[in-house]
């Protein structure tokens, strides 16, 4: 087995090579003066396994090219297999047509790995499932709350819980969580204006008095989840914090969060975290290297990646 991590988060990349005991393999991912792209792997990889752990997280584009210069080099290297390990797969929110002459990019950005060489696909809590679909390689899409119910558990022992999905898209994630700590269940209805702008309509379900806990895929701008925690508090929520997978948070999402009624916010280290999510009073981080090194080491072995969340 051979790991070799891009520059989009090598922290996770060293923890996931810490978990297996495999140390990553040496490569020069870097740029030319006009900033292309340039990778050289270091090592034979001839009639390898090859795991290249790189999240598509901001900036996206450049990320992205990394990943696929990537591809190309181990499959010009004559790599056995090339798993393209995507903790964060960008581009997931362009997941279908919106309105008339706009891009289906996820479906893209799948072709686009594809045809690099990719022979697999490991990523994690996909914002939508049928992005699997896009792709005409095997791929597999791990989900977090192994994960996040642990640190749930030891936080909230003994307190009544309502598991609150901060969109209707986002229930069967929410029910799921539900389910695994024994919490009811609540439902905002928002409608959303236009991209990056939303606006809480009501909350369905009962959460006065109840500690809330919302969960969802992705954060960018917060500006659901913020909206969502000052409706939730004026129903009479007891606290309000959050879980969400993928912490993007663009812009001015942390000092949003920072100043928003939850009194905490919780993501993994599936995209790399900025200085100002580190200093951040209410952000806290959640590895999910031993998820994705079990699953890694699952694929190597040929064993069954659906038995870790049963």
């Amino acid at each position: 087995m051979k790991i070799i991590a891009g520059n989009s988060n090598r922290p996770l990349a060293e923890a996931i090579s810490a978990y297996l005991s495999v140390p990553l393999t040496k490569a020069s991912i870097r740029r030319f003066s006009d900033m292309e792209v340039f990778v050289e792997i270091m090592e034979n990889v001839r009639g390898e396994d090859v795991f290249v752990v790189q999240s598509t997280s901001s900036p996206v584009n450049d990320n992205l090219m990394e990943l696929l210069i990537t591809i190309d080099a181990l499959k010009r290297g004559s790599a056995k297999r090339i798993t393209a390990v995507l903790p964060y797969y960008g581009y997931a929110r362009q997941d279908r047509k919106t309105g008339g002459r706009t891009p289906i990019t996820a479906k893209l950005v799948a072709n686009l790995i594809t045809s690099a060489g990719a022979d697999r696909v490991l990523t994690l809590d996909l914002h939508a499932g049928q992005i699997q679909g896009f792709f005409d390689i095997p791929t597999d899409n791990l989900i977090a709350s192994p994960t996040m119910t642990p640190d749930m558990e030891a936080k909230f022992k003994g307190q009544e819980l309502v598991m609150v999905s901060p969109d209707v898209g986002g229930v069967v994630r929410a029910r799921q969580l539900a389910k695994r700590v024994h919490a009811d269940l609540a439902i905002i209805d928002k409608r959303r204006e236009r991209a990056g702008v939303s606006e809480v309509m009501n909350i369905i379900g009962e959460v006065e008095g109840k500690t809330c806990i919302m969960v969802d895929d992705i954060v960018d701008s917060a500006g659901t989840l913020c909206n969502a925690a000052v409706a939730l508090k004026e129903k009479g929520a007891k606290a309000v914090h959050a879980y969400v997978v993928h912490g993007v948070l663009s812009g001015g999402a942390v000092a949003r969060v920072a100043e928003s009624p939850m009194e905490s916010l919780v993501i993994t280290d599936s995209i790399a975290a900025t200085e100002a999510v580190r200093v951040s009073h209410n952000i806290e981080q959640l590895s999910v290297a031993p998820l994705i090194g079990e699953a890694i080491k699952r694929i190597y072995e040929e064993r069954s990646i659906s038995a870790l969340f049963k």
